[in-house]
Formats: C-alpha cells, structure tokens, sequence
C-alpha cells in the first residue's frame, strides 16, 4: 500500500493550515508490502506466545488476578502500538509496573478494586498530559551508557530467571536474587524431560539456519519443536495451563475531592514509571532499528492505553523490552505487529486459550534464554577494552543495579552517574574556553590620546572574555581561577560578547567574581551582555552591584569607561595626532643611526 498527500507551497507562512497538513501526509506517508505483512504477522505471533506467561504471571503478582494481565496486555498493547510514536514496540505489563500497581491495590484493598483501576485511569491521563506537554522528548538525552546497562541488565535478569524452568522447577519470588538463592537447591532434583524439552528448545533457536529465517522465525521453529516434544513423549512437563476466558466488565471510576488526593501520588508514580520504561524500551527499539521514535507521542499512546486499560480492569503496563526485542527478531517492523498481538490476546481471551494450554514452561524457557543472550549489549561489552573508564563505570553500575535493585532506581543512578562523567569532560571543555589575561595599558588603550603618557610596564586592566556556554560543571573550577586574576588589577572586564549560555549556577559564579572585585575595591566593567546570558544574569539579580553605566555594549566603549574610571582622557587619536607621533618615531630613530 501506497499512501500520498501533495500540498502545494508547504512552507509558505501565509498557509498555516496547508503547512500542517503538509506535516500529517509526511507521516501517512509510507510502503506496506506482502513481506512486511508477513514480518508483522511472525513478529506479533512470536510475541503473543511469549508474552502470554508473562501477562498472566504479572496479572496474579499486583493482586488483580491473571486475567486483568491478559486485559492490560490487550487494551496497552492495542492503544500503544496505534497512537504511540514508536513503530515496532510491544506494550503491555511490565514488572516495574507489575510491583507499582501491587502498591497501588494494598492502598485502596482488596474488596476496592474500583479504586485501584481509578487510580490506573488517572496514571493514564497523567501520561496523555506529559506527551502533549512535550515532556518525553527529554529522555532522548539518556547516554548510551545507560541504555547498555539497561539492556544488559534485562538481558541477565531474564537468563537468570528462566533457568529455573530449564531445569524443570516452578519460578520463585524474590526476582533474580530469588532465583540465585533457589538454583542450588533445584540442581539435585532436576525434571529431566523439561530439561530436554528446553534444550531442545534452546538448540533449535540457536542453531536454525539464516536462511530459512525469512521463511520460519527461529522463535516459532524452537517453539514447534519444544511443544511436540512436551506434546508426544515429555507428557508430565509443566505447561502454561488454562487461559482464563470471558470478557472484561466496564469499572466506573470514583471521582470525589478526597480520592484524588489520595489519588494523585500512586497516579503520578504509575504514570513517571510507566513513561520511563516506555521510552527506554523505545530508545532500544531505535537502537536495533535504526530508526527515530517520537517520544512524546509514545506518551499520549501509552497514556491511551492505560486509561482504557483502567476502565476495563486490566493491568497498567508499558513498553516492554522483551516483547518488543522478540518482535523485532521475528520480523516486525510496524503498529500492525502490536495490533496483531492485541487481536490474538483477545481471541484467546474468547475462547481459543486451550490451543497454548499445552506449550510446555521449559520451552518458553529455552525461548526467552536465547531471548536474554540476544538483548545483553554483546556490542558494547566486545569493546570494554577500548571503552573511556567513566562510561565503563557508568554502564556496570547501571546493568548491576538493574540486576539487583529495580529498573527506575537503576536508571536513575545511571544518569546522575553518566552526568557527573559528563560533567567532567565538560569542565575541561567550558575552561579551555575562557580568556583572562594582563593586558599592557599602552597596548589596551592603543588608539587613544591617554596611551602615550602611560606607564610602559603598567597593567591596571584584566580582561576576562567568557566564551561559549559555562554551566554547573565548571562552576567550581571558573571561580577559583578567576578570582585571582581580579584581585591583581584596579579594573576588570568581564567579556560576554562570545557568550552562548549561562546557566544558574554559572550565573551565581559570576555574582562571586563581582563580589571578589567588590571586596578587593576592583572596578567593574561588563559588555556585550544579551540573550540569554543576559536574561540569567539579571533574573537571578547576579549583576546588581555593577552600576548601569559600566554595562556597555562593545569592548571599545568599554575602554572608554576604564579611561574615565583611570582618570585618563578618553578621546581617541586624530590622524594628526598619529602624524605627530610618527614623525616623533622617525625622529628617534635617526638619533639612534
């Protein structure tokens, strides 16, 4: 399929309506042929099969029961992949979400539920707002360091959770560390057919031919192979069971003053969790995709999602990396996948459950193993070597905290972390970038009358030019490097004429130079203030002690001031006065042959 939209004049300013339609066309615009139908298909199947253990583990984990996985799965998943801004990515719960809304149901309890899925339909709402606020586009700015330790860590934390069911033992509480601590104990009493089911599973998956890919995912050939296996000779292998059926009830949200003060902080959690995972699993979709999503658009999808999601009692969810990893492996490319996915959760959530009632667990296992090495930043780690020392630190701490701890806090040092590598290069950076030079009075004042009775060794003006942008990291270093070439001169001038940005803690360094001056009776000069420097400045009132005449636009018109301030006349040199000085040269020279 085919779409195209022409407008004539796109650009012209006159045409604002043209303009914006110009934009939707250029989005509608695209290619749908057999073969990316055919990827989607695969992809969104692949997905489905694999995610459904998943939905319904998360569903009895947050306390709603596993049919509310199925819904949230089915309303996200549906929502996400049509309005969201990321082509390839599957929505639905996710384990961050999972334990958020497990919070969420001890709050309002157990016999309130219609509060719990209110407190979903407010996060969903709260989600819409970010995304039109633009506020998702921020989370583009997250250094691939992090991302790698994320990817990495979810990568581990899949491994080490399925090795449980490749030995043929149910799965245990405690995430990862859980499962660390139930492995020794599980390894004597090993279910040898699951283990062959799985490794099976596993062997297939790794080992399918490149070639025959295009034609039968691997995913779908090893999990073939791992349900016949279960099906025909492993017959007492755990399986995934009965799919619960039936369709969701409407739950009409509560609505009073009182709830939404209870409810705006469990809301508010849901919605910053739910938006962070999403955009992260985005920004790994991109990464394996080499395409571009839209952040803010991912946030109206998902707050969709999980808005319907709340009104049909279904567990609030994200984007999830797992399901979407899997779908770009089999094929996926495009919102049809997710869709798929959707259409195939609903079909079993009316009646075609007892068709995947019989996949063997240790299958999925040996799927979800292959999975787990696939999604660890193998790229990254092959280059350790060669990698800088603070982003090495700064992935590590990321993937062990993701690991260990959860995925927010995970992120969240991540950055703090990445930001203080950052910040360090920085520093170097916005220093190189500062002037601040003795500048010979007869060589500064050149030009004019004053120059020629001055001192030839004196030096009572300091230049400082602040060039570039200066922010927090240097912030520090500037003031103690500055200061004492204030403190050396009877006049400083503080240079903005090559100033890009200032934020506020330059801004407040600044406001220290000028004490500095103030304190070592060292006169003020500031010029070729404006934009936003300018505007930082004066808002955080950093350059109220300088007085309004010695703010000057140019640095001549400086020089005139520092001349008044010296005491020195300010008129510049004629040309009869340059005449005059050099006939005096001339003359002087002759004296001297």
């Amino acid at each position: 399929m085919h779409v195209k939209y022409r407008l004539d004049e796109p650009n012209d300013t006159r045409y604002p309506v043209k303009r914006n339609l110009q934009q939707i066309a250029n989005n509608l615009r695209f290619n749908y042929d057999l073969a990316t139908l055919k990827g989607d298909v695969f992809g969104g199947l692949t997905a489905t099969v694999v995610g459904l253990p998943v939905a319904l583990a998360f569903g009895v984990a947050s306390g709603l029961g596993a049919v509310a996985g199925i819904y949230g799965a089915i309303a996200v998943g549906f929502f996400a992949a049509v309005f969201g801004g990321t082509k390839s990515q599957i929505s639905g719960p996710t384990g961050p979400m999972a334990v958020a809304m497990a919070a969420v149901v001890t709050l309002a309890g157990p016999d309130n539920l219609v509060e719990a899925f209110s407190i979903v339909i407010l996060a969903g709402i709260i989600q819409i707002l970010l995304g039109l606020l633009k506020i998702g586009r921020f989370v583009a700015y997250t250094p691939y360091s992090v991302i790698s330790g994320f990817m990495s860590g979810i990568g581990v934390i899949i491994i080490i959770l399925q090795i449980l069911p490749f030995l043929g033992h149910a799965g245990v509480s405690g995430g990862p560390v859980g499962a660390i601590r139930a492995i020794p104990d599980a390894i004597p009493d090993i279910d040898y057919g699951a283990l062959v089911i799985a490794a099976a599973t596993l062997g297939v998956g790794v080992l399918w031919p490149q070639r025959l890919h295009r034609y039968f995912p691997s995913t779908l050939a090893a999990l073939t192979t791992g349900t016949l296996l279960g099906i025909l000779w492993f017959v007492d292998a755990a399986v995934i069971g009965e799919v619960p059926t039936g369709f969701p009830s409407l739950q009409i949200p509560t609505i009073s003053g009182g709830f939404l003060v209870k409810a705006i902080q469990p809301a508010l959690i849901l919605a910053l969790l739910g938006s962070i995972d999403s955009l992260l699993t985005s920004l790994i979709a991109d990464s394996m995709t080499r395409t571009r999503h839209n952040p803010d658009r991912e946030l109206v999808g998902q707050g969709i999602g999980n808005t319907i999601a709340g009104f049909i009692g279904g567990l609030p969810g994200a984007g999830a990396t797992l399901g979407t990893v899997v779908n770009l492996r089999a094929g996926g490319r495009t919102p049809v996948s997710g869709a798929i996915r959707a259409g195939i959760l609903l079909a079993l959530v009316l009646g075609l459950g007892q068709y995947v009632g019989n996949i063997p667990l240790a299958a999925l296992a040996g799927i979800l193993l292959k999975v787990g090495w696939d999604i660890i930043d193998w790229r990254f780690i092959t280059r350790i070597h060669r990698v800088q020392r603070e982003h090495l630190i700064v992935m590590v701490i990321t993937m062990f905290l993701t690991v260990f701890l959860d995925l927010v806090t995970a992120v969240a040092i991540g950055l703090i972390a990445a930001g203080m590598a950052t910040a360090k290069q920085l520093e170097r950076l916005e220093l190189d970038s500062v002037i601040s030079v003795p500048i010979l009075d007869q060589i500064f004042f050149a030009g004019f009358r004053a120059a020629k009775n001055m001192d030839l060794f004196d030096a009572s003006v300091g230049l400082v030019s602040l060039r570039g942008s200066f922010t927090v990291s240097s912030s520090s270093s500037l003031i103690t490097t500055i200061s004492e070439d204030i403190r050396e001169h009877e006049i400083v001038i503080l240079d903005f004429s090559d100033t890009v940005y200032i934020d506020d803690s330059a801004a407040l360094v600044v406001e220290q130079m000028i004490d500095v001056a103030v304190h070592e009776n060292t006169q003020c000069i500031l010029t070729g203030l404006g934009g936003v420097p300018e505007i930082n400045l004066r808002a955080l009132n950093a350059i109220d002690q300088v007085p309004e005449e010695n703010i000057v636009d140019t640095l001549d018109d400086a020089k005139v001031v520092a001349l008044n301030m010296l005491g020195h006349d300010s008129a510049r040199e004629t040309s009869s006065d340059q005449r005059q000085s050099l006939l005096e040269e001339d003359t002087s020279l002759g004296q001297v042959r």
